[in-house]
């Protein structure tokens, strides 16, 4: 932790206040920081710098941005000054609305992406998306059993889940893709598959009410993928079980373009480490998958319990 001095000196300015406000919520760019605060960019660019230096904020380059945060602290005092900030700053509840709204315009920008695809990502590369992988997946689920989709798209896995599976919530937070997946449902006459829109990180789904939660190439498009487990935990029963399958840690930052990818993968160590915390056990993680052409993808599968 940063001296107690260097700390008092540095957020001794209540914009810098303000920022550090911010951020104890949410990674933030410069752009969206400036935009809330309506804060000139070089004068925002020299607070971070002087909270950088002074090892209470951190930033990690995401795309074309760098997205800033609060450092982990030991001690207590950072917490209760920004604690007596929140309370004597005025401007406090105002920039905190106005980061939702830019947060939205975030997952807006996502959302837009895949109600561009609707009715054709089936027929389009998406990285990691592999029969393969997807066979993997299926020899370790439990049949006959209520499964949720999560991140469904357009429902191509949940109809082939829909074939064995007691019944089959596919959630997904595009409109447009929800609509393609219900026409394609009844179209097959498949009458255990209901569709939901919804968030990744706040699922439609009632607590314990699924006994397989399945992640299918959609956990890189959450905001905060520690969330979304999270929810995967409530919504399951005890003793239930989490599939995921997404391409493991790569470096290919177009991807954040083509195909609006918050995060480019994970680790095994990753996603071990997100499931232990949400309290799952008898992890286990591998990659199961390698696109053989450039940037050579990898898939990684993760299966977990939920405690007893």
């Amino acid at each position: 932790m940063p001296p107690i001095v260097k700390i008092l000196r540095v957020v001794a300015d209540p914009n810098r206040l303000r920022i550090l406000l911010l951020l104890r919520i949410e990674e933030l760019s410069v752009a969206e920081l400036q935009e809330i605060l309506v804060m000139g960019q070089s004068t925002l660019s020299t607070h971070l710098s002087q909270l950088k230096q002074a090892g209470i904020v951190e930033d990690r380059r995401t795309g074309k941005n760098n997205l800033y945060r609060l450092c982990p602290a030991d001690g207590s005092l950072l917490e209760e000054v920004l604690a007596n900030a929140e309370r004597e700053i005025s401007e406090v509840s105002a920039d905190q609305a106005e980061m939702r709204r830019v947060l939205k315009r975030r997952q807006d920008k996502m959302r837009a992406f895949f109600d561009s695809v609707a009715g054709r990502l089936g027929r389009d590369y998406v990285p990691g998306k592999s029969w393969k992988s997807l066979a993997e997946a299926l020899l370790r689920l439990m049949p006959p059993v209520v499964v949720a989709d999560l991140g469904a798209g357009e429902g191509a896995f949940s109809l082939m889940l829909a074939q064995r599976a007691k019944r089959v919530i596919a959630v997904d937070t595009s409109a447009k893709m929800i609509e393609v997946g219900r026409e394609q449902a009844a179209r097959n006459g498949v009458t255990n598959l209901e569709f939901r829109l919804g968030d990744m990180e706040e699922i439609p789904i009632a607590s314990a009410e699924v006994e397989i939660a399945f992640f299918s190439q959609s956990l890189h498009h959450a905001l905060h993928p520690v969330r979304a487990i999270q929810e995967a935990a409530r919504i399951l029963a005890p003793g239930g079980r989490i599939v995921v399958l997404d391409l493991a840690r790569h470096r290919f930052e177009e991807a954040r373009e083509l195909y609006a990818d918050e995060w480019l993968g994970f680790t095994e160590s990753e996603l071990e480490s997100m499931l232990a915390a949400a309290g799952f056990t008898a992890i286990q993680t591998s990659v199961v998958d390698k696109d053989p052409d450039a940037p050579q993808f990898q898939t990684l599968l993760a299966v977990a319990t939920k405690a007893q």
